[in-house]
């Protein structure tokens, strides 16, 4: 294994690990939420919450599978976080990833049009946005990686013109194209069910690696 998959490795879900300042980001990603559940309590459109609660589900899912690269290859994820973190939840996920992916989505939908037929440069808004947002976490990922916080390992997924854009379609483009899809659904009961269809493969993932074949990513 690299350098960097065993310092990712040392001190995973380490619960001694916790910082203090992870309670004041907990209160503030509950607020977001409750804010928003009053606002669609109100209005009626859940939009908001059905697209944050997408985005973390996706980036679950995300760090899930990169985990398995881990176990399949038993060299490296396709991306690690072995940085200080006040919670080391999987080999490329920690808890400060975590509480930003929580409310990226209802980032993305605050940032749209209330005309769904809206266009920006000829795209359609929810896609054009969707397209924004993926290549700016593509770029700050890129700092990360330079500031040696996230480390990549094999040479398609590299800082280069061509080596960014697995990590912007792999990685970065599903992600914000869920709420996109999810929130296009007509009815509150399709979004709940594609969202809970989300948490369920990547649940089922984990039970079965964690649980039943004793992986550890």
């Amino acid at each position: 294994m690299t350098e960097a998959t065993l310092q990712a490795l040392n001190g995973l879900r380490d619960l001694t690990m916790i910082k203090w300042y992870i309670i004041p980001l907990l209160a503030i990603v509950v607020y977001i939420y409750t804010k928003e559940i009053k606002l669609a309590k109100e209005s009626g459109n859940w939009n908001a919450v059905f697209a944050g609660a997408a985005i973390f589900g996706v980036d679950f899912f995300n760090e899930t599978w990169n985990g398995w690269v881990l176990h399949f290859t038993q060299r490296s994820a396709f991306w690690t976080t072995p940085g200080d973190t006040a919670l080391r939840t999987m080999v490329g996920w920690n808890i400060e990833i975590m509480f930003m992916f929580s409310i990226a989505g209802i980032i993305y939908f605050n940032t749209l049009s209330s005309d769904r037929n809206a266009r920006v440069l000829g795209i359609p808004d929810r896609l054009f946005w969707a397209i924004c947002y993926a290549a700016f976490c593509v770029f700050v990922e890129c700092l990360l990686n330079i500031g040696g916080h996230l480390v990549w390992e094999y040479p398609f997924w590299r800082l280069s013109p061509l080596g960014v854009l697995p990590i912007f379609f792999a990685a970065y483009f599903p992600l914000f194209l869920s709420p996109m899809l999810v929130i296009g659904l007509k009815h509150n009961s399709s979004k709940v069910k594609a969202v809970v269809a989300i948490y369920a493969i990547a649940a089922a993932m984990n039970i079965l690696a964690f649980g039943f074949l004793g992986w550890n990513y």
